[in-house]
């Protein structure tokens, strides 16, 4: 059975029983709609716990990371400073080096002042004993020639091209050397060579007859079996090595 909105009226109006009745009803209605909306916030609560919980996580993993990684870093400093130690000990054992060197070389400049020194020295006594071999040959050679009636002053000669210490003409006879204190058989085919530049670019410096001559103090074997072989005259002041039976040899023209 339907109750009209003035029934209801009435009976709140006069029904005090049915007005609590009511009144519970409202009550326990509101009650029940606060607590759907606590059940709500309780929902959105769990959630943000939730997501809070999974932000935490979140820092943890990230707070792990950190530490990993100051743990690294912590470990690479640590090698760097064997590092740096290391490349301390290295400086100190290059400076220690480069001192040492130092020392070394002024040691060496000394020593090659020393050598300098005592090179000058045998420079300016060989300068001396080739001045006096080549003196001493140009006077044994003209005193050895004069005994053959041949008068010859003997000089040196010197061109662009190239340079003889004994050289001398008389005549139709020409006279080209080398004086020196100690030659091997290379100073044979120096002389020769020297023959063959002058007949090519100074022919007027020779004659028709060609004396060739070395005069050395201490000629080595094989230089005396070249001059052998050569036909160049090859004497010192006491000793003829060897005198060509034929002293000449005759200009090709």
């Amino acid at each position: 059975m339907k109750i009209s909105k003035t029934e209801i009226l009435e009976l709140l109006d006069k029904d005090l029983e049915f007005r609590y009745a009511v009144a519970g009803y409202l009550g326990l209605s509101e009650i029940l709609k606060r607590l759907e909306g606590l059940a709500e916030e309780q929902v959105e609560l769990r959630k943000e716990q939730v997501s809070l919980r999974e932000e935490q996580i979140k820092l943890r993993e990230e707070q792990i990371k950190l530490g990993e990684e100051q743990k690294r870093i912590a470990e690479e400093q640590v090698e760097l400073r064997k590092e740096q130690v290391s490349l301390r000990e290295e400086q100190i054992k290059l400076r220690e080096e480069q001192i040492k060197l130092r020392e070394d070389f002024n040691k060496m400049l000394i020593e090659i002042q020393k050598i300098n020194v005592r090179l000058g020295r045998v420079e300016r006594t060989l300068e001396k004993l080739t001045i006096d071999v080549e003196d001493e040959a140009r006077s044994v050679l003209k005193h050895m020639l004069k005994s053959i009636g041949i008068s010859m002053e003997i000089t040196s000669l010197t061109l662009p091209s190239l340079e003889l210490n004994l050289y001398g003409v008389s005549g139709d006879t020409c006279l080209i050397g080398e004086a020196t204190v100690r030659a091997g058989a290379k100073l044979a085919s120096e002389l020769l060579g020297k023959l063959e530049r002058l007949k090519a670019e100074n022919p007027e410096k020779l004659r028709r007859k060609i004396i060739l001559v070395i005069y050395a103090s201490l000629p080595m074997d094989e230089l005396i079996e070249e001059a052998k072989a050569k036909n160049i005259w090859l004497l010192k002041a006491m000793e003829e090595f060897h005198k060509p039976k034929r002293l000449f040899i005759e200009l090709q023209t």
